[in-house]
């Protein structure tokens, strides 16, 4: 395991915003996914469905409203990130008038890292988008499709 992945970025929208983003299911899929099955409490069902049918499952670790969500991450179908093996953290920090938002990914094997890099990095500017109210098209999953 290298050291978690982390990437970040500003959006024009207040922490409760993004927040609600991240813990409603019908609002997480305007941004990653094609189908989210949460339960945002502590030890509650984290379930996403990607559009290619590739569907990741984790529980909720912890949740600080409009602060913090953490949560257990793996694909059910691919053994190399297996269910509950990686822990995702999305902290949200006020900045003037929006967020500063940081996803942190920990404990991925090395060869996973890249792939997962790409995909929120494709993922932030999406929530991003639809955190500040922007349009965006139905989530095609990350390789060229448009943010």
């Amino acid at each position: 395991m290298t050291a978690p992945l982390t990437v970040s970025r500003r959006i024009a929208a207040a922490p409760e915003v993004v927040y609600s983003y991240l813990t409603d299911p019908d609002k997480w899929v305007r941004w990653q996914g094609s189908h989210a099955d949460l339960d945002p409490r502590p030890g509650g069902l984290f379930l996403m469905a990607m559009p290619d049918g590739a569907r990741a499952r984790g529980r909720f670790l912890e949740l600080v409203p409009d602060e913090r969500v953490v949560f257990t991450w793996g694909w059910i179908d691919h053994p190399g990130v297996p269910p509950g093996s990686s822990v995702v953290e999305i902290s949200i920090h006020p900045e003037d008038d929006g967020s500063m938002v940081t996803i942190t990914h920990r404990d991925l094997p090395d060869d996973e890292i890249e792939i997962h890099r790409a995909g929120w990095e494709h993922y932030l500017p999406r929530l991003a988008a639809v955190a500040e109210g922007v349009r965006v098209e139905p989530d095609r999953g990350p390789g060229g499709q448009s943010s």
